[in-house]
Protein backbone atom coordinates (compact mmCIF):
# COMPACT_ATOMS: atom_id res chain seq x y z
CA UNK A 1 0.00 0.00 0.00
CA UNK A 2 1.52 3.47 -0.97
CA UNK A 3 1.32 6.84 1.21
CA UNK A 4 -1.50 7.81 -1.30
CA UNK A 5 -3.90 5.15 -0.52
CA UNK A 6 -3.00 5.53 3.22
CA UNK A 7 -4.30 9.28 3.48
CA UNK A 8 -7.38 9.85 5.68
CA UNK A 9 -10.21 11.87 4.18
CA UNK A 10 -9.38 14.57 6.67
CA UNK A 11 -5.60 15.03 5.31
CA UNK A 12 -7.12 15.01 1.45
CA UNK A 13 -9.81 17.36 2.27
CA UNK A 14 -6.50 20.14 3.92
CA UNK A 15 -4.30 19.06 0.57
CA UNK A 16 -7.25 20.32 -1.58
CA UNK A 17 -7.75 23.44 1.00
CA UNK A 18 -4.24 24.22 1.21
CA UNK A 19 -3.78 24.12 -2.86
CA UNK A 20 -7.32 25.70 -3.48
CA UNK A 21 -6.19 29.13 -1.11
CA UNK A 22 -2.26 28.60 -3.31
CA UNK A 23 -4.02 29.27 -6.47
CA UNK A 24 -6.45 32.04 -4.87
CA UNK A 25 -3.05 33.74 -4.04
CA UNK A 26 -1.53 32.76 -7.68
CA UNK A 27 -5.14 34.32 -9.16
CA UNK A 28 -4.53 37.50 -7.24
CA UNK A 29 -1.33 38.40 -7.83
CA UNK A 30 -1.71 37.52 -11.52
CA UNK A 31 -5.46 40.16 -11.48
CA UNK A 32 -3.39 43.22 -9.82
CA UNK A 33 -0.56 42.53 -12.53
CA UNK A 34 -2.74 42.50 -15.54
CA UNK A 35 -4.86 45.40 -14.08
CA UNK A 36 -4.59 48.11 -15.97
CA UNK A 37 -3.39 50.23 -13.24
CA UNK A 38 -0.40 48.38 -12.32
CA UNK A 39 0.30 48.17 -16.16
CA UNK A 40 0.36 52.02 -16.55
CA UNK A 41 2.28 52.26 -13.10
CA UNK A 42 4.95 49.79 -13.81
CA UNK A 43 5.12 52.12 -17.35
CA UNK A 44 5.43 55.07 -15.50
CA UNK A 45 8.08 53.66 -13.64
CA UNK A 46 10.40 52.46 -16.29
CA UNK A 47 9.91 56.18 -18.53
CA UNK A 48 10.88 57.87 -14.93
CA UNK A 49 13.82 56.07 -14.46
CA UNK A 50 15.00 56.28 -18.10
CA UNK A 51 14.51 59.94 -17.61
CA UNK A 52 16.18 60.10 -14.72
CA UNK A 53 18.89 57.90 -16.16
CA UNK A 54 18.97 60.35 -19.02
CA UNK A 55 19.04 63.48 -17.42
CA UNK A 56 21.89 62.50 -14.87
CA UNK A 57 24.08 61.68 -18.26
CA UNK A 58 23.35 65.00 -19.28
CA UNK A 59 23.82 66.62 -16.13
CA UNK A 60 27.47 64.91 -16.08
CA UNK A 61 28.28 65.72 -19.50
CA UNK A 62 27.29 69.43 -19.44
CA UNK A 63 29.18 69.84 -15.75
CA UNK A 64 32.80 68.17 -17.60
CA UNK A 65 31.44 70.74 -20.72
CA UNK A 66 31.65 73.80 -18.20
CA UNK A 67 34.37 72.64 -16.42
CA UNK A 68 36.59 72.21 -19.94
CA UNK A 69 35.54 75.52 -20.43
CA UNK A 70 36.47 76.89 -17.30
CA UNK A 71 39.47 75.52 -17.60
CA UNK A 72 40.06 76.90 -20.63
CA UNK A 73 39.08 80.17 -19.92
CA UNK A 74 40.65 80.96 -16.35
CA UNK A 75 43.45 80.05 -15.16
CA UNK A 76 44.98 77.98 -12.23
CA UNK A 77 45.29 80.95 -10.07
CA UNK A 78 41.40 82.13 -10.47
CA UNK A 79 42.17 85.38 -13.18
CA UNK A 80 40.57 85.28 -16.41
CA UNK A 81 42.45 84.74 -19.22
CA UNK A 82 41.74 87.79 -21.26
CA UNK A 83 44.16 86.01 -24.66
CA UNK A 84 41.17 83.32 -24.37
CA UNK A 85 38.30 85.14 -23.50
CA UNK A 86 38.44 88.28 -25.70
CA UNK A 87 38.22 86.23 -28.80
CA UNK A 88 35.22 83.86 -27.76
CA UNK A 89 33.35 87.04 -26.76
CA UNK A 90 34.23 88.34 -29.73
CA UNK A 91 32.84 85.10 -31.37
CA UNK A 92 29.44 85.34 -29.52
CA UNK A 93 28.89 88.81 -30.40
CA UNK A 94 29.17 88.38 -34.04
CA UNK A 95 27.00 85.42 -34.36
CA UNK A 96 24.42 86.94 -31.90
CA UNK A 97 24.45 90.01 -34.75
CA UNK A 98 24.64 87.81 -37.78
CA UNK A 99 21.31 86.57 -35.66
CA UNK A 100 19.91 89.71 -35.26
CA UNK A 101 20.55 90.79 -38.85
CA UNK A 102 18.73 87.32 -40.46
CA UNK A 103 15.63 87.87 -38.47
CA UNK A 104 15.72 91.89 -39.13
CA UNK A 105 15.59 90.66 -42.91
CA UNK A 106 13.16 88.23 -42.86
CA UNK A 107 10.52 90.08 -41.22
CA UNK A 108 11.15 92.95 -43.70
Amino acid sequence: MSDADARTPAQIEADIKRRRDQLAETLDEIGVRVHPKTIVGDARAKVASKVDHTLGRAYVGANRLVSDVKGQLVAENGEPRLERIVPVALLVVGVVGLLAVGTKRRKA
